[in-house]
């Protein structure tokens, strides 16, 4: 075993550097007794007129309420993170987290008023069903896809349902939906060229 020449790369920079805005979002969160994670890192209905509102809807994948839901969505993002990054390209992957991120936040708000959203957990989602598009081909669906779909989306909607925690089941689904989509565009996209 050689490990003299063996060197530490920095393989997928929009998924560490979003897993390290987590981090320091989390840190910050704890430092300040989760003020800055209520003023930055959560969507929740506000005016309009508040500039803030419009930020959040994207920063509040950023945050997390705890160690356990901060580590429960880096050990998905870092799994699943890499992977999509060289399939799809550090930039489209961001896209996707946006996108993610916008979409979740403005569902909650219109649906949810009275509930604050943080968390990764739909960026999560929707990097479990863009994975399993990766050998994706046109005019076919992957059994793979229909099980993940079937097992995740499933277990969210009977959560939604029969458990109350303070779960977003809904974010869960969206994230994964986004994912599903964007997981077919990308995929019909390059069957074309």
């Amino acid at each position: 075993m050689k490990i003299k020449n063996t060197k530490i790369t920095f393989n997928s920079p929009a998924v560490l550097g979003f897993s390290c805005i987590c981090l320091i979002a989390l840190l910050l969160g704890m430092i300040t007794r989760g003020g800055s994670t209520t003023m930055l890192f959560k969507t929740y209905r506000d005016s309009l007129l508040n500039p803030m509102f419009y930020l959040r809807l994207f920063t509040h994948v950023f945050g997390h309420a705890d160690w356990t839901h901060f580590i429960g969505n880096m050990s998905y993002i870092l799994l699943l993170g890499p992977m999509l990054e060289e399939k799809h390209g550090s930039s489209r992957l961001v896209e996707i987290i946006l996108v993610t991120a916008l979409v979740t936040g403005l569902i909650n708000c219109l649906f949810f008023p009275r509930v604050a959203l943080c968390g990764a957990s739909g960026v999560v989602f929707a990097f479990i069903l863009l994975t399993s598009f990766t050998n994706f081909k046109q005019g076919e669906i992957p059994l793979t896809f229909i099980l993940v779909a079937v097992i995740y989306l499933g277990q969210q909607v009977f959560e939604g349902i029969a458990v109350r925690d303070n779960v977003s089941n809904l974010s869960h689904i969206i994230g994964g939906i986004v994912g599903a989509i964007c997981g077919y565009f990308l995929n019909m996209k390059k069957k074309r060229y």
